[in-house]
């Protein structure tokens, strides 16, 4: 397991968000976490990305207690986009791109023509190279969103950790970006994303994890967990789980007034 954590309880000033949880990030797997708000998705993924020390517990990276390692090295294999990111006043998209190639440089390594390569893909590939010369903080929230995705992604870390990536994003810009990260993740890449759209995670994960109230209800495949039961018991939604007629993944229809679909 690339990614793993044991016996976690986790929260703000000692109080504890989540309790107890545990779970395992396979190498190459695209993770998607779902809950309703505020039940401590957010909280987990900042944890397991070592932003916050857990209250008890364990997490591993690379089978290592991820708090014992160096900061560099856990910046080398581990991106994370947070779910609200600040940039410095008066920097633009490609300085803040570029910023995501801090851990590589050093005392005896330092700006090179890798470097430029990886800010130039980054920002091709999310459609940021024409805002290269642009403000940060003159962006709509969908540009601003796209260039700290092209940061993560000029990290060029072999596990990236995604808190809420399509947010601000317009649901053709939301596709956009999550046929992006199912093409890095077909290329090697390990993801774990926090999303909301229960049929995005349908589509693009291999494993989602359902969490409520700060514990994981369910843990599996899409098909075992985007189910109508574990739907209803963690959203309080009653809803139809049907096979989408592209993707054949499952397809939450939510049902309307008197049990029936609006």
């Amino acid at each position: 397991m690339v990614l793993s954590a044991s016996g976690l309880s986790f929260g703000y000033r000692g109080e504890p968000v989540g309790e107890d949880v545990g779970l395992d990030v396979a190498e190459g797997s695209f993770t998607a976490i779902i809950g309703p708000n505020a039940c401590g998705k957010s909280t987990l993924l900042r944890t397991l990305s070592r932003l916050m020390k857990p209250i008890a517990g364990h997490v591993l990276l690379d089978g290592r207690e991820i708090n014992d390692l160096p900061s560099r090295q856990v910046a080398r294999r581990l991106g994370l986009l947070p779910q609200t990111a600040l940039a410095p006043d008066g920097i633009t998209v490609e300085d803040l791109v570029a910023r995501g190639r801090h851990p590589h440089q050093s005392a005896w390594r330092q700006w090179s023509r890798a470097d430029e390569r990886a800010v130039a893909e980054a920002m091709a590939v999310t459609g940021v190279a024409d805002l290269a010369d642009r403000l940060v903080d003159e962006l709509s929230g969908g540009q601003r969103q796209r260039a700290w995705v092209a940061m993560v992604l000029a990290q060029e870390t072999p596990l990236m950790l995604l808190d809420e990536p399509t947010t601000f994003l317009d649901i053709a810009h939301q596709i956009e970006l999550l046929e992006l990260f199912a093409r890095l993740n077909r290329d090697g890449r390990t993801i774990v994303a926090v999303l909301h759209d229960l049929n995005h995670a349908a589509r693009y994960a291999s494993q989602v994890i359902a969490m409520r109230d700060g514990r994981i209800v369910a843990d599996g495949p899409p098909r075992e967990v985007i189910a109508e039961q574990v739907v209803e018991q963690v959203f309080d939604l009653p809803c139809r789980v049907i096979d989408d007629p592209v993707s054949g993944a499952p397809l939450v229809l939510p049902l309307g007034s008197y049990g029936r679909l609006p």
